[in-house]
């Protein structure tokens, strides 16, 4: 049995810089109302707004370059530098693209020659085919083409992505940074204070809120970092071959992702989660013991991509367990969660400043 990796800590409203961004673009994924994520985005302008709706297809949260960031990781600090690195430098820079790899060396041919060719898409499918393969998954073909087209136009897209990166802070994160920074401090802290009592396996399950692993990650080192937007999920990242990153939800259950919001999200994702008779069906099959997607699709009668759909809306209500083993994933309920969404009721039905609050803002509507 390997040691357990180090634990080294970190925290910067940076992370959900980007990863706020990716929420925002895909709204159904983090259990976000939609209309809300859209009218955040109409603040942009429209140039920037287009561009980030075509990217956040395939650019996602360089979290790696983030914690190389200097104090205090904030957006300003992101962009600043940023705006100091190169145009044409900026995407291999936000994904420390490594020269000794085979899709690195693709990626930088590209960005050298300013041009992609029908031959380094190929590369590109072979070996992302043999990295799923390895990782015990089925090979599925992804479009790379809109990638490799801001590869070859990379000082365009430096160019773009910073200027959008700034407008969505003027409009928007500037004032939500301040919301969420106390509570990614408050979540650093109680993260740090389970690691003194609990396994690292334990302790990874705690702040994933049901996210199972059976041994710890195979790495010397593992960084740790809350993030606010991507709660309950897990981020995951590779730092260097020896490193690896794991973002953990850094938002109170008490809290909404949308700023004002008086419904908590751990409270509004259990009840609608709990609402649906197909999913109150799978907690019964996984409460008496862990099942597979395919398993519970043969039981439930239907098919496996309807049965991942109502598991991943059990996951973002934190209602369920996800196991990783080697025969893939396993889901199992989460008794305990169940009995917290019964408190978190309880706490707001009893809450008297949010019924007053609520007085007032009916009032002003009329």
């Amino acid at each position: 049995m390997t040691n357990p990796p180090e634990l080294v800590w970190d925290v910067g409203t940076a992370y959900d810089l980007f990863i706020s961004l990716y929420t925002l673009h895909h709204p159904k994924d983090f259990a976000l109302r939609g209309a809300w994520a859209v009218g955040v985005r109409s603040r942009l302008p429209t140039a920037e707004r287009e561009f980030l709706q075509e990217i956040m297809e395939f650019f996602h949260w360089p979290a790696d370059w983030v914690y190389d960031l200097p104090a205090p990781k904030d957006a300003q600090t992101a962009i600043d530098v940023l705006a100091e690195t190169p145009s044409a430098q900026r995407v291999p820079a936000l994904h420390k693209t490594d020269p000794n790899t085979a899709w690195g060396q693709v990626l930088l041919n590209i960005l050298h020659k300013e041009s992609w060719t029908e031959q380094a898409e190929a590369q590109l499918q072979r070996i992302s085919a043999e990295e799923q393969v390895n990782l015990g998954k089925k090979p599925q073909r992804n479009d790379f083409r809109p990638w490799l087209k801001w590869w070859a136009q990379s000082a365009e897209f430096g160019e773009r992505y910073l200027s959008a990166l700034q407008e969505y802070h003027q409009s928007f994160f500037a004032e939500d940074e301040r919301r969420i920074r106390p509570a990614l401090t408050a979540a650093l802290t109680h993260a740090q204070n389970l690691a003194d009592t609990l396994s690292l396996t334990h302790l990874l399950e705690e702040l994933s809120q049901g996210v199972k692993f059976e041994e710890p990650p195979q790495t010397k080192k593992l960084i740790l970092a809350p993030s606010y937007w991507g709660s309950p999920l897990l981020f995951y990242g590779m730092h260097s071959k020896e490193h690896q990153i794991i973002l953990f939800g850094g938002r109170p259950a008490t809290a909404s992702i949308v700023p004002g919001e008086l419904i908590p999200d751990a409270l509004f994702n259990s009840l609608k989660a709990l609402a649906d008779p197909t999913r109150l069906r799978i907690l019964r099959y996984l409460i008496a013991e862990p099942l597979t997607p395919t398993e519970l699709a043969a039981r439930l009668r239907l098919r496996a991509p309807t049965v991942v759909h109502h598991l991943h809306t059990l996951r973002l209500a934190r209602l369920v367990h996800l196991k990783f083993s080697v025969e893939g994933k396993k889901y199992q309920a989460r008794r305990e969660a169940v009995a917290h969404t019964y408190e978190l009721l309880n706490s707001f039905l009893d809450d008297d400043s949010l019924v007053d609050l609520g007085v007032g803002e009916e009032e002003s509507g009329e």
